[in-house]
């Protein structure tokens, strides 16, 4: 992290509307068609373990966590994490997962899932799904599919449809 006056706080449904020209920045129209938002949509996201990031007053990024069942058990689906583009390798982006990642734990969650890229999450635990073993309710880049044991064994057999909770 760099010298930025970076503070991390519990999102609040206020937050929401800054969140969505974020995401308009980072991410454009296209965001809306992909399976990832497909869960999300229309479902608050956990706002004990979505966190926003903003330096000074302004926000500069946010992570949200929202229920979903993989293969018929609980887990969390981590995302979209947003960081401004102005202030990304700063190390904003890990901080707010590490907080969520953090908060899901000392919550109970088990298992947290995301559609993502693999170098980058892998730093902080996450792990491709083998192939075939969940399935998106769309099409999905099976290498980007990841997911992340909370407690160790939590994705030990699991198979099947990733769906909303």
């Amino acid at each position: 992290m760099t010298d930025l006056s970076l503070s991390l706080s519990p999102l609040t449904p206020a937050d929401l509307p800054a969140i969505e020209k974020l995401d308009e920045r980072a991410f454009g129209p296209g965001r809306f068609a992909l399976s990832a938002y497909r869960l999300r949509e229309g479902v608050r996201p956990d706002e004990n373990l979505s966190f926003v990031a903003h330096v000074g007053t302004l926000l500069v990024g946010a992570n949200r966590m929202t229920a979903i069942t993989a293969g018929g058990a609980p887990a969390l689906l981590l995302g979209p994490l947003t960081v401004d583009p102005p202030f990304r390798s700063r190390g904003i982006g890990e901080a707010l997962m590490g907080k969520s990642m953090d908060a899901a734990r000392a919550g109970g969650h088990r298992l947290v899932i995301l559609v993502g890229d693999e170098p980058y999450y892998n730093r902080v635990g996450f792990k491709r799904v083998p192939h075939g073993r969940l399935t998106m309710p769309g099409p999905v880049d099976p290498a980007r599919l990841l997911y992340c044991e909370l407690v160790e064994g939590a994705f030990e057999g699991l198979k099947g449809a990733i769906t909303r909770a």
